[in-house]
């Protein structure tokens, strides 16, 4: 077994789900997988964000007539940084014991690789070039975004190089094919 919190970050990327929860699942779902403690923000009457932490959901809709539609959910992976201990919720503690202040890319592509789930390379947008990487799941469309390298008032101090920002789901081929195209 994969020790503590890297292993849910296999299960994260292989799956593109968190706890088997998607991220077109509905408000109700979320809140059955992760627990009722949440931050929650919205925006007019189209957006809405619940932060448990570490992990965040993102929905829209047309109106307010309408149902919640999920967008994607980010795990905000630099947060763990503060070492706060209170950012992980305790289903995920309770699930995959404790979570380490740091997640070093490497670690993490070496155990995806072992089980045949490659990480691939995309271009990065430019306002973020060269500060971050990312790296891009096709199967699951998850994006992993990686400290290139360090800049000041551009990346966290309390992260290194080669540590994990935040982990993406999903991203689509269409954007990941755009990147591409502007790089050119």
């Amino acid at each position: 077994m994969t020790p503590y919190s890297l292993a849910f970050y296999v299960d994260v990327v292989t799956t593109g789900t968190l706890l088997g929860v998607g991220p077109a699942a509905s408000p109700d779902r979320v809140t059955m997988a992760l627990g009722s403690n949440f931050g929650e923000n919205t925006f007019d009457d189209h957006s809405m964000l619940r932060d448990y932490g570490l992990a965040e959901f993102f929905w829209d809709r047309a109106s307010a007539e309408h149902t919640w539609s999920g967008h994607h959910f980010t795990l905000q992976v630099h947060r763990l940084a503060y070492r706060d201990h209170t950012l992980v919720n305790e289903t995920l503690r309770a699930r995959y014991g404790r979570f380490t202040p740091r997640l070093r890319f490497e670690k993490l592509q070496r155990l995806l690789e072992r089980r045949g789930v490659p990480l691939l390379e995309i271009p990065e947008i430019p306002a973020n070039s060269p500060y971050f990487r990312t790296f891009w799941q096709p199967d699951s469309r998850v994006a992993v975004s990686v400290i290139g390298t360090y800049g000041e008032y551009s990346t966290p101090d309390n992260l290194r190089v080669g540590d994990v920002y935040k982990i993406q789901a999903p991203m689509a081929a269409e954007e990941v094919e755009w990147r591409r195209a502007r790089v050119g």
